[in-house]
């Protein structure tokens, strides 16, 4: 299976930065960065950017892997699902991280249900959020400044799915590996993984 519907671009210097740091990461150079090696500045660019927006709202990990989930679930993306799924049940629990790709929220607090429906809100239909919708994040306890960062966040992860799941990135099979089985079962949508053996 390739990559994605794209040609591997050659490896210059800074591809094969991306390479080395994927091999430090997860053992492997995923799909999405031999997509993503047609322009490495942008996605070091998007990804700076992602880090920053999420430093300004004061997001954990947890809270930023609810926000992924839920974004990628409604998006129907089961590259990011996986891998921020997968990531969720690591830092979390993985019947929660279930639960957020699902939708069902079971297992988060008030405000996480909040942030969990606020990017399924952003990622399905941006023109019908409305002005109680705002307010409901306010009374979870979420100021207009992260709210704002709320939504940047998950307006840049729409746009990171956008290109991978347009260009047909497709899930590594490592991804297959490592995903808790709660996660990979809760992952029913979006392009397969590449072929390997299915986690037990």
């Amino acid at each position: 299976m390739t990559a994605s519907f794209l040609s591997v671009p050659p490896v210059t210097a800074a591809v094969q930065a991306l390479h080395d740091d994927d091999v430090d990461d997860v053992g492997y150079v995923m799909n999405l960065t031999h997509l993503w090696a047609h322009q490495p500045e942008t996605l070091e660019g998007l990804f700076g950017l992602l880090g920053r927006v999420g430093a300004e709202g004061g997001f954990s990990l947890r809270e930023r892997g609810i926000l992924v989930a839920a974004t990628a679930a409604s998006l129907g993306d089961s590259y990011c699902a996986l891998a921020w799924g997968s990531r969720l049940g690591n830092e979390a629990d993985p019947v929660l991280a279930a639960g957020v790709l699902r939708g069902t929220d079971e297992g988060l607090t008030e405000a996480e249900r909040a942030m969990a429906a606020w990017a399924r809100a952003v990622a399905t239909d941006p023109n019908g959020t409305t002005a109680s919708d705002v307010q409901t994040l306010r009374d979870a306890g979420f100021d207009d400044a992260r709210i704002f960062a709320m939504t940047t966040f998950v307006a840049l992860r729409i746009a990171f799915s956008t290109v991978n799941d347009a260009l047909g990135a497709a899930p590594d099979a490592g991804l297959r590996r490592t995903a808790p089985a709660e996660v990979w079962d809760a992952v029913t949508f979006g392009r397969p993984a590449a072929e390997d053996e299915a986690p037990a």
